[in-house]
């Protein structure tokens, strides 16, 4: 078990990590040869020039100025005086209300961890249980509440103050969830014209025996919607056309390299091999092989557009439904549409940038079963997970183990190993295993969970397994609970390792940003010849809201738990947010470049997940009390995560709806001031190909340019086309897009209106 100069080399360790990571990146980032690296959102704004355009050679490349070295912390205080208006005009809504997480769990923990210090470290520490008793501790646990005797009065502090911190949280979260809440809709109220305002998905089209899913559309909503219904865009399965495209686009990168290594030195043609990566094979002309390539794609894509554009089987039930006004687009998107509740199902359109066009070209169905599958392997990863987090615990108690192998003593009784083993090695190996997993498959809320079992629970329960391992081989089965009890405050200095490494170095590592500065000045070398070319060598990346939320929320759950008791871990935790919410503040101002903005509809799963947290570290207070025998207070605990479900309801029908529904009121009034603002606006001709598929918009593609697209990816206009349902007498079977026989007879009407 780690002890105080275990912690102190860890975290010596991680501080001078930390540190060498923002002088190298204080160096870096003054390089003028770096300065796209790390200011790319600057430059893809427009509003940056390249310092590699003038002044001597050497000053092109290597900065001389040597009193700009000596101020290398000065874009901490650049990064923190852009105001918060100001920088959601810069950076978006998503972006500044992300760093509200971090300024949340500031103002959560600053309080908390000062009372907690004042009060519960003084009534922790004046006790001498674990003294007197046969666990394996360390003298940091006699801060935690496992050192106040069983059946103490001084328990009656541990429970006030669970009430306290409680009630300290629920207010933050309250006065947190109704200003965002006020911010998302000052956001949507003064936010430019943008297309999914006028614009609804409508999926799960239902088949029809007489008509195509375009015809279906149109006809579907000039009955439902005549007043207001603009027109539609087709969703097509371009996705075997994306494949092909995105393979040119390699190809082309390739043929670029290497016509600019023979540019260079004409006397020789370059060549490559044709077999597994250029190892074997044919030695062929690389530019004649990689032309051919390319040739042979073009036709391969200009076949596969055409069919893609007129065949009916690539189209999928599923439309870009648009309208006259979002008032209009607010009613659609926020109803049932048929009394069938499975089908002509409407919703928000996200905005353009952010349609995942893979999935819209899976039918709806099978999109459900593919849900199922992976919820269930995931199910299996989760859990299989334990038994690295199994190691990793093995090496974090190494006290535990010499104590039931007395064997092993010898070898990992050396001080600096040990305690480069405590305090170092199980944040990395546990940080590696999870960021892999997590950057590959999982979304927010199944990271999330992933965190909750495997760090969380799996460390504590694997971790007091190892710990208290010779108290468990010696003790009868009646006594592993109280064990348990007792061991799981005695977990924090595990977590403290833990955040030292993932929070201040890991965090210090993400404002280095190595990885893309070298992949940029590799392609800066080898394959920009345009300042377009440079621009997409730019790798400015994004805050990764998938990844990075669930991890903020590991250590809200781990503060919120240990607070009560084990107070010890608070200050590593409040240093973190700092830390935190300085480098992604700058690195949100002048790198990250936001691929969408959904105006922080992800901020009630940021409030629900710190309220898990809270009903979590009341759940285990009463199990831990429980333990303790402290018969009289545990009872009073009971009330605790019931007021805390009440509060979660309560914030969620108050300030939930902003984030899911749009207020009539508030489309109405946009629109009235539209029209009077602009009474000329072609709101058509404006939405035409907001949602045709990027594959249809690659201006540099040669099919493009000889196809000219297709009018089916277009913004289709309403028309009184006549259906092909004659009546219902030579309909083979019931229409499947009605389900009452109203909608047969207003197209009846529109029939009969039409032929007049």
């Amino acid at each position: 078990m780690a002890t105080l100069n275990d912690i102190a080399v860890a975290a010596t360790i991680n501080i001078l990590t930390a540190f060498a990571f923002f002088v190298t990146f204080a160096i870096l980032r003054i390089q003028p040869c770096n300065d796209r690296v790390y200011f790319p959102k600057w430059y893809l704004k427009g509003l940056r020039n390249s310092p590699l355009r003038s002044g001597a050679f050497v000053n092109r490349f290597v900065n001389l100025d040597f009193r700009s070295y000596l101020r290398f912390l000065n874009w901490m205080p650049a990064a923190l005086r852009m105001p918060e208006p100001e920088l959601i005009d810069h950076a978006g809504l998503d972006s500044a209300v992300y760093l509200r997480i971090y300024w949340t769990g500031l103002k959560i923990f600053v309080p908390i961890a000062l009372l907690a210090f004042s009060i519960m470290v003084p009534v922790n520490w004046t006790n001498d249980t674990l003294e007197h008793s046969n666990l394996t501790y360390s003298d940091v646990d006699k801060l935690s509440i496992s050192n106040v005797p069983t059946g103490s009065p001084r328990f009656w502090t541990h429970l006030v103050m669970a009430y306290i911190f409680s009630f300290w949280t629920c207010y933050v979260l309250k006065k947190e969830y109704e200003v965002v809440a006020t911010m998302r809709l000052h956001f949507l109220a003064s936010e430019r014209r943008r297309p999914d305002q006028f614009t609804v998905i409508v999926r799960n089209v239902p088949p029809d025996p007489d008509e195509s899913v375009l015809e279906l559309v149109e006809h579907f909503f000039l009955v439902n919607h005549p007043d207001h219904f603009l027109g539609f865009q087709a969703v097509h399965n371009a996705n075997k056309l994306s494949t092909l495209v995105e393979k040119k686009k390699k190809m082309h990168n390739w043929l670029d390299y290497y016509q600019l290594k023979y540019s260079r030195d004409p006397s020789r043609r370059p060549t490559l091999k044709t077999g597994w990566l250029g190892l074997w094979g044919n030695t062929v002309d690389a530019i004649d092989f990689y032309t051919s390539k390319i040739e042979k794609l073009a036709n391969e894509i200009s076949v596969e557009r055409k069919a893609t554009t007129s065949d009916s089987k690539y189209v999928m039930p599923a439309a870009f439904v648009s309208f006259k006004t979002r008032w209009a687009a607010a009613v659609c998107a926020q109803t049932q549409q048929t009394r069938n509740p499975t089908v002509w199902l409407t919703e928000w359109a996200p905005e353009p940038r952010d349609v995942y066009w893979d999935n819209l070209a899976i039918p709806y169905v099978a999109l459900a079963v593919r849900k199922l599958i992976i919820g269930v392997a995931f199910f299996f990863l989760t859990f299989f997970f334990m038994i690295p987090i199994a190691l990793v615990q093995s090496l974090a108690n190494i006290e535990g183990i010499e104590k039931a192998v007395p064997f092993l003593k010898s070898v990992i009784e050396t001080h600096f190993i040990k305690s480069i083993i405590q305090g170092f090695l199980p944040g990395i190996a546990l940080k590696g295993f999870i960021s892999r997993s997590a950057l590959e498959r999982r979304s927010a809320t199944r990271y999330y969970i992933f965190q909750f079992i495997n760090v969380f629970l799996g460390s504590i329960i694997t971790g007091t397994a190892f710990q208290q391992l010779n108290s468990f081989i010696h003790q009868s089965a009646n006594d592993i609970p109280k064990t348990i009890g007792t061991s799981i405050p005695m977990k924090a200095t595990f977590f403290i390792t833990y955040i030292m490494v993932d929070g201040w170095a890991g965090v210090a590592g993400e404002i280095l940003r190595l990885k893309p500065m070298i992949i940029y000045h590799l392609k800066n070398f080898f394959m920009v010849k345009t300042e377009k070319d440079r621009e997409e060598a730019m790798d400015p990346g994004s805050l990764g809201f998938n990844t990075g939320e669930p991890q903020i929320q590991l250590y809200f759950l781990l503060g919120l738990v240990y607070a009560v008791v084990t107070p010890i871990l608070l200050p590593f935790i409040i240093v973190f947010f700092c830390l935190a919410y300085v480098v992604f503040r700058h690195q949100i101002i002048n790198v990250y470049n936001q691929e969408y903005e959904s105006a922080a509809a992800f901020w009630p799963d940021v409030h629900s997940r710190i309220i898990v947290a809270l009903v979590v570290s009341q759940l285990l207070l009463m199990g831990l009390l429980s333990t303790k025998e402290a018969s009289e207070s545990t009872p009073l605990l009971i009330a605790l995560p019931v007021l805390t479900i009440w509060f979660h309801v309560y914030c969620k029908g108050r300030y939930g709806p902003a984030f899911v529904t749009f207020p009539l009121q508030e489309a109405m009034m946009k629109d009235t001031l539209e029209r009077a603002r602009e009474p000329n606006l072609n709101l058509k001709d404006y939405l035409r190909e907001a949602y045709i598929h990027p594959v249809f918009k690659d201006g540099d593609d040669e099919a493009a340019e000889t196809d000219g697209g297709s009018e089916d990816g277009k913004l289709q206009e309403p028309e009184l086309v006549p259906t092909k349902r004659h009546s219902r007498r030579q309909t083979p079977k019931s229409s499947i897009c009605s389900d009452a026989p109203l909608l047969n007879q207003a197209v009846s009407s529109l029939e009969r209106s039409n032929s007049l």
